[in-house]
């Protein structure tokens, strides 16, 4: 059984699955309808950068949504079997309803660019942070967070190892340092704009219910796997609750692959820029068959290993 799964901020790259819509006249109509539902360049800052202006937030998660479902455009048809389930990191799971029939691209690009506009202003720049902490489990991780006074939560549950902490600066902070005193192994600070998936993004999470309110949502083909509880949904009603939850909720990927498998999932197909859910795969359940699409020349190779992993 084959679920796909797509990345979320952070994956981009200049020039990410660009190598399509070179080659594929259907990758390179999803770059032609993100452009105009973006209303403005954003295949040319995919294409040819300045990397800064890649990595606002506002760009950068129409910007690998759309780049992601280039390659998911391509890919489909060539699959053995249609996927049982999708899923996505964060930003991720928004290229998972549009794969799953969900919402359609344009919609989903302009929605993901409001969410990515939301979710910068909810915080003055400065005032938060996010680290990522490696080596002390996931639950010592939120207790440790629970401990710390201000406003620290974890935000990623990525693997039983990896945990991303967010909150204000100082609070963070000082549970970085409660975390290196516990034995934390590593604690790398992110780049990002924004404490994300923390309960300082509860202005952005009310203003976007507004807009997810008014998005034609449909019903699902195929079931996608939730960040915020970590189980199948179908429904769009559902779908859009979800989704608002999801801006201060923590991703619980490491409880996403683990659903995945216990309904019957071999095989996980990464499709998009970069290959780190499917390093968090490895990392989370051994024996699940991996492969990852973000270049043309994945391509064949991804599409053999999946056809010999589901035999």
């Amino acid at each position: 059984m084959l679920a796909v799964v797509f990345p979320g901020q952070g994956a981009q790259v200049v020039g990410m699955s660009t190598d399509f819509a070179a080659r594929f006249p259907e990758a390179r109509a999803v770059f032609e309808e993100a452009d105009a539902a973006f209303e403005g360049p954003l295949s040319r800052w995919i294409g040819e950068g300045p990397e800064e202006t890649l990595r606002r937030t506002e760009v950068t998660q129409p910007a690998v949504l759309t780049a992601s479902i280039a390659i998911y455009r391509v890919l489909e048809p060539r699959l053995p079997g249609p996927p049982a389930f999708f899923a996505g990191h964060s930003l991720g799971e928004y290229t998972a309803l549009v794969a799953a029939g969900g919402i359609d691209l344009s919609d989903a690009v302009q929605l993901v660019r409001r969410r990515g506009q939301l979710m910068n202003e909810a915080v003055p720049e400065g005032e938060g942070a996010m680290v990522a902490v490696m080596g002390l489990e996931g639950d010592q991780v939120a207790r440790i967070c629970n401990e710390t006074p201000g406003v620290v939560t974890p935000a990623n549950f990525n693997s039983k190892f990896q945990t991303v902490i967010a909150g204000r600066r100082a609070a963070v902070d000082a549970a970085v340092a409660a975390c290196k005193a516990a034995g934390a192994k590593r604690l790398m600070p992110l780049a990002v704009s924004a404490p994300f998936h923390s309960e300082l993004m509860a202005p952005a999470m009310e203003k976007l219910a507004h807009d997810l309110a008014g998005a034609r949502l449909r019903d699902l083909h195929t079931p996608v796997v939730s960040n915020v509880h970590a189980r199948p949904y179908r429904e769009a009603d559902e779908a859009r609750e979800l989704l608002r939850r999801q801006v201060c909720a923590p991703v619980r990927w490491t409880a996403c692959v683990r659903t995945l498998v216990q309904s019957g999932v071999t095989t996980q197909l990464e499709v998009g820029p970069g290959n780190v859910l499917s390093g968090l795969g490895a990392r989370i359940a051994r024996k699940l068959a991996r492969a990852n699409v973000a270049a043309v020349g994945d391509l064949e190779p991804a599409l053999g290993a999946v056809a010999e992993a589901l035999r």
